[in-house]
């Protein structure tokens, strides 16, 4: 029973820090963790198939960019998560196994940046193949929490899971852009140098639907909510030459402090730039954005 009190805890503890932090959690908070019964329990650890001392089987697995696992995605939208090693029999291997017979939830770390995880729960091994060395793992919703096994039904568990395991991929693509364009940038606006993290974005030059859309970092701006929507609508543009340039009807408009100074005041400054050259943003893409600036205007 301690195990399952331990595991359901350690959900709306998640629960609870993504309503503070977002869905991509620092690895320092996850091993700091929670108390419970007076023991300090980890969501992480050193190893990808993490359990806590207290815990008789593991509360976690994790994936780590640029790890020594290659975790991948089957065509059903359920993942592939690699064995412990090459030994099937390995205690961690086994473990896993044991969690798959019981129908119990754990986990899912995936890192998005060094040191940052996106974090999905609850997660099901739904199938072991010894020969690839891997399990499938499938995202579930809390609802599965309670359901009884004699009742599932089994067509509707098997495309509930296929739908959100396959928003993992959705997800994990997002947060990569996000983290990567702000760390880029040093967490701050590239237009007013605001530093609440919260209040960044990750905006596309491109957007993500044309051909010229990528989601990489040349492509990407770290913007404030306001600088993000006044770019997005073409009230600010940015030239090929990193300078920024306001739409003439928002010049030639009177009205508060917020347009003068947010707004009005940015027009031909430059653009704050990331640290490293390799990521500064792409100018054909500025350029190809900046004459529909133009034209808006």
């Amino acid at each position: 029973m301690t195990d399952l009190q331990i595991r359901l805890k350690a959900f709306d503890w998640l629960k609870t820090q993504i309503e503070i932090y977002g869905d991509v959690l620092p690895r320092d908070l996850l091993e700091q963790g929670f108390i419970f019964n007076s023991e300090h329990i980890t969501l992480i650890g050193a190893k990808g198939i993490w359990k806590p001392k207290s815990m008789t089987l593991p509360l976690s697995i994790t994936t780590t960019s640029n790890g020594p696992y290659s975790d991948s995605f089957t065509h059903e939208g359920f993942l592939k998560y690699k064995y412990r090693g090459t030994d099937p029999d390995h205690s961690d291997n086994s473990s896993l196994r044991e969690l798959m017979r019981l129908r119990i939830p754990l986990i899912y770390f995936h890192s998005v940046v060094k040191g940052k995880y996106l974090a999905a729960w609850p997660v099901y091994l739904i199938n072991d193949n010894r020969t690839n060395l891997e399990f499938t793992v499938a995202v579930d919703d809390t609802k599965s929490l309670v359901e009884q096994t004699d009742l599932v039904n089994e067509d509707e568990e098997y495309y509930r899971r296929s739908y959100l395991t396959s928003n993992i991929q959705i997800r994990l693509h997002q947060r990569f852009f996000r983290e990567r364009v702000l760390l880029a940038y040093q967490n701050q606006c590239a237009l007013c140098k605001l530093r609440h993290i919260e209040l960044l974005d990750a905006a596309h030059i491109i957007g993500d639907k044309d051909d010229m859309g990528d989601p990489v970092i040349q492509n990407g701006l770290s913007l404030c909510k306001i600088h993000h929507a006044a770019f997005d609508h073409n009230i600010i543009g940015i030239n090929p030459n990193y300078k920024i340039k306001v739409r003439k009807d928002i010049l030639d408009e009177i009205d508060g402090p917020m347009l003068k100074y947010g707004l009005q005041s940015l027009d031909n400054a430059y653009l704050i730039l990331p640290r490293h050259e390799r990521d500064y943003p792409d100018k054909d893409r500025l350029d190809y954005r900046f004459n529909q600036f133009l034209k808006a205007g």
